[in-house]
């Protein structure tokens, strides 16, 4: 009876390690790419959601909605992503880079932060 309780604290032992590897390869390229935030830019005419990576809105004053804003208005324009909700491969809604778009300053725009229940895909600059 010990003999087939040791193989079994083994192939238990043994199991959960071969788990925790292929988690920790499988989820390391989910954490390499870089985070995404969401905001809805609105104007008088209408409105839609833009992506600003991690590392993009680190360079910004604030890295909120204002700080977005504020350097629209200093820059006059900037280049940014355009966010759209897509069905994945698996038929899971997701928040997913559309194209490349330019945003110029204006009166009567607003920046809002947009939370969304869906998952954000990072930006992939290769689709440029």
């Amino acid at each position: 009876m010990n003999f087939y309780m040791l193989i079994s604290k083994r192939l238990l032992l043994g199991l959960g390690l071969a788990t925790f590897i292929m988690d920790s390869v499988v989820i390391q390229p989910a954490l390499a790419a870089d985070k995404v935030s969401l905001f809805k830019v609105i104007t008088t005419k209408d409105e839609i959601v833009i992506g600003i990576s991690e590392g993009d809105l680190a360079q910004m004053e604030s890295q909120n909605a204002g700080g977005v804003a504020k350097m629209l208005v200093a820059k006059g324009s900037m280049s940014v992503w355009r966010y759209a909700v897509r069905k994945s491969a698996g038929g899971d809604l997701e928040q997913s880079p559309l194209h490349k778009i330019g945003l110029i300053a204006s009166d009567s725009l607003r920046v809002e932060p947009y939370a969304t229940p869906l998952q954000v895909l990072p930006i992939d600059e290769t689709k440029k």
